[in-house]
């Protein structure tokens, strides 16, 4: 008979550890999702540049196209890959204590910063919606809910010029608790579900939040959708989720690196309040406007800027804001002005719609720049049109 001589000690070992991992990796159960959840009709700020240029978001177009998209890309990759992990643990039900006015989109800064580009002031994409009508809450690791509020911004809040705090906010429905076995199943994955709301007086631009208390743990999650109001009572229908499969990690390793967004450790947003002002100056007479120039974020050579129109102690029809950049600032786009530059000096003027103000009325305009080296604050000049 022959006999197999044993393996050598260390070579008996290390194929002990091999089989224990084997078994382990065999057998271990499957982890939970690490999907979550987003409002994808009418889309969520963050759902919605996702599923608008998640397949092309290094196209320079956006910056023209989508402005306000092209910010939340430049602030933060990560975000948009991960659109669907808006949300906060531990909240208990006190949303207002946790969430400061003018931080409800990004959930107060939640994820150490992450979305803080969802609180910036300006033209988002909004889908028109009729005073009757839903929202779809696509729930990808089906948690269910608690409940699910929906509120609309008050008639009068302009999201345009205003920053959305908690007294903005009116409740139009809210749902109790309701098992993901309740919900829908959609083909690409998950369950969704119909909140339908009902915003009656409502015209032209506001914004629908929406928060979810997820069944899972103590995680809350909080929606921004920009909507526009046209009447009526139709309830629209939508498309269902992208069939793409959501990511949930950062952006896929096949990708190539975005070339233009500065690194993802770079300082948050400071949307709740402005970063920087400059002193703003006025036209002589009644008629008159001050401006006031604010860097809402700002990243390695580059940053998003907006500047506060008011109007003085009578109406005007139109204005235009002039300064000129001490460090080499270029503007690239702009949105709700038309801003022209030569050399340093630049000039904005009002867009069709926003050129009329009311004594003491006010409008903002924004746009994205670069910078080298230094970024201070220009001083402003407003010149009115009576």
């Amino acid at each position: 008979m022959t006999t197999i001589p044993r393996p050598p000690r260390l070579l008996r070992r290390v194929l002990a550890v091999a089989a224990a991992v084997l078994l382990i990796v065999t057998f271990t159960p499957a982890s939970p999702a690490s999907a979550h959840g987003s409002i994808v009709d009418p889309a969520s700020r963050n759902y919605g540049c996702w599923a608008r240029w998640g397949s092309d978001f290094q196209n320079p177009n956006m910056a023209t196209l989508d402005p306000m998209c092209y910010q939340a890309w430049q602030w933060n990759t990560t975000a948009m890959w991960n659109w669907n992990g808006l949300y906060r643990e531990g909240v208990a039900g006190n949303h207002q204590g946790a969430i400061p006015d003018g931080q409800l989109c990004s959930a107060g800064h939640t994820g150490d910063g992450r979305y803080n580009s969802m609180d910036a002031i300006g033209d988002w994409k909004a889908a028109p919606v009729s005073n009757s009508f839903s929202v779809k809450l696509w729930d990808q690791a089906m948690h269910g809910a608690d409940y699910i509020r929906v509120y609309v911004t008050r008639q009068g809040f302009n999201p345009l010029t205003q920053a959305l705090g908690w007294g903005n906010l009116e409740l139009v429905n809210q749902i109790g608790n309701t098992p993901a076995a309740q919900w829908t199943p959609e083909s690409a994955g998950g369950v969704s579900i119909r909140i339908p709301a009902t915003a009656s007086g409502r015209t032209g631009r506001h914004i629908v939040y929406t928060i979810w208390q997820a069944s899972h743990s103590d995680q809350s999650y909080y929606f921004c959708s920009d909507v526009l109001f046209g009447g009526g009572t139709t309830t629209p229908t939508s498309a269902a989720p992208t069939t793409r499969a959501p990511v949930t990690t950062a952006a896929p390793t096949t990708r190539a690196p975005v070339t233009t967004a500065g690194p993802t450790t770079r300082a948050p947003v400071t949307t709740a309040g402005p970063t920087t002002r400059a002193p703003a100056t006025t036209g002589g007479g009644s008629a008159g406007c001050t401006a006031t120039y604010t860097v809402s974020s700002q990243w390695n050579g580059g940053f998003v800027g907006s500047v506060n129109v008011t109007a003085g102690s009578a109406a005007i029809r139109g204005w235009r804001v002039t300064w000129t950049y001490a460090n080499g600032q270029a503007v690239t786009n702009s949105w709700s002005a038309t801003i022209t530059q030569s050399g340093s000096s630049v000039t904005a003027t009002n867009a069709a719609y926003n050129g009329s103000l009311s004594a003491g009325g006010t409008t903002q305009f924004g746009f994205n720049a670069t910078w080298t080296g230094s970024n201070s604050v220009p001083a402003l000049t407003c010149t009115a049109t009576a």
